[in-house]
């Protein structure tokens, strides 16, 4: 399945939304089997507030379909960029839907753009930027975590966006992006605690007439969010 082309019918091993309500919805792979925790497969049967749901039921099904459940009924939906941020396994702090429209917004992202973003954290932003780049841009994504990477890597092929994201285990503040990613990209966007330590290597990346963006949150008392976007100068 992709997250970048619509579909009409579920099939085997797509992600899916089951849409509760407003405050209540779930992310699902669809398959017939699952291995239970004492390593034995077994039905894939999901609990939820209305009643389980036998999720092999949904193969064949239309995008949209409603499906009642014991106590209730849910709509099984395509994701999206802004449903995969509501119901994402959490590996980080993630970013949300408002932020990441400032942070594609004040990048001047297009379809066939080139752009950094470090770190990947649960991925939340790079769904977002996979789908402004496409179909001819890329998204070069950067982690210092291994398994968050590996994570990463899986999930992107999952959701058929791997053509357009590649994922790297990499110390951006002391290793860089790459030599081969000098004067590629357009943007250059930072979700780390001492995005200043990046700066040099940025610079060698990005082109004349890129944008850089730092996104920094501070979980205190008082939460602030800080977005700063500055355009390149030659």
């Amino acid at each position: 399945m992709s997250f970048n082309i619509e579909k009409e019918i579920i099939d085997v091993d797509d992600t899916v939304i089951l849409y509760l309500n407003a405050t209540s919805m779930h992310a699902i792979k669809v398959m017939d089997q699952v291995i239970n925790k004492h390593g034995e497969s077994v039905e894939n049967i999901f609990q939820t507030t209305y009643g389980a749901l036998k999720v092999s039921s949904l193969i064949g099904k239309r995008y949209g379909t409603k499906v009642e459940l014991s106590r209730g009924w849910a709509y099984v939906l395509q994701p999206t960029p802004e449903l995969w941020t509501l119901t994402l396994p959490h590996r980080t702090q993630i970013i949300y839907t408002p932020d990441i429209s400032m942070i594609v917004y004040q990048l001047e992202l297009v379809p066939g753009s080139h752009v950094i973003e470090s770190g990947t954290g649960s991925g939340s932003l790079t769904h977002a930027l996979a789908r402004r780049v496409a179909p001819t841009g890329t998204v070069s994504s950067f982690d210092f975590h291994e398994q968050r990477v590996n994570t990463a890597i899986e999930e992107f092929r999952s959701h058929g966006i791997a053509d357009i994201v590649t994922v790297s285990l990499r110390d951006v503040c002391n290793q860089g992006f790459g030599d081969e990613l000098n004067g590629k990209a357009d943007a250059v966007f930072l979700d780390l605690p001492h995005p200043w330590l990046v700066i040099p290597h940025a610079a060698k990346a990005i082109k004349s007439t890129g944008l850089w963006c730092f996104f920094q949150f501070k979980n205190t008392r008082i939460k602030v969010r800080r977005i700063l976007c500055i355009k390149v100068c030659s």
